[in-house]
């Protein structure tokens, strides 16, 4: 199996509601002895796709979380409300049902891919993006960035 793609990737969806996605992560999920993927948001703002092992592995943290049951009760109703099992098509396409791209505004748009690790790509528009641009060069990156190599950040 293929290390999942880490960093940051554009994409569009097309006219069918279909992303092509990158070659890094057409490789990584092409190498996945389960090719299903599961594709929603969390929190409606952030789209994120799932290799369908991965996405169960959060399924048992709903069954056995017990903290704040109207967290979990948000939070896995937002995932099953704008979710769907897919895969990745021959052409490297994976499909977002009309939900998802509805009400996350994903539609007729570029859109960032972030390889998040472990597998999770999370999906974020234009708009979002510049969003959280602003927030980063209106904190003191550099402090924060001093901090976290005396930490032993390389």
């Amino acid at each position: 199996m293929i290390e999942p793609p880490r960093g940051r990737y554009p994409g569009r969806l097309d006219d069918k509601g279909r992303l092509k996605i990158p070659t890094v992560f057409q490789e990584y999920f092409a190498s996945l002895p389960d090719k299903r993927l599961f594709v929603t948001s969390l929190d409606r703002r952030v789209a994120q796709i799932y290799p369908i092992e991965l996405w169960k592995a959060n399924e048992k943290i709903f069954d056995a979380y017990v903290d704040d049951l109207e967290a979990l009760r948000n939070i896995s109703f937002n995932a099953l409300d704008l979710g769907s099992v897919t895969e990745m098509d021959s052409q490297g396409r994976i499909t977002f049902n009309p939900d998802l791209r509805r009400k996350l505004g994903l539609e007729d748009q570029e859109l960032h891919l972030w390889g998040r690790g472990k597998g999770r790509v999370e999906i974020i528009t234009e708009a979002l993006y510049q969003e959280q641009l602003r927030l980063v060069e209106m904190q003191k990156t550099a402090a924060d960035l001093n901090k976290l190599r005396q930490a032993g950040l390389q």
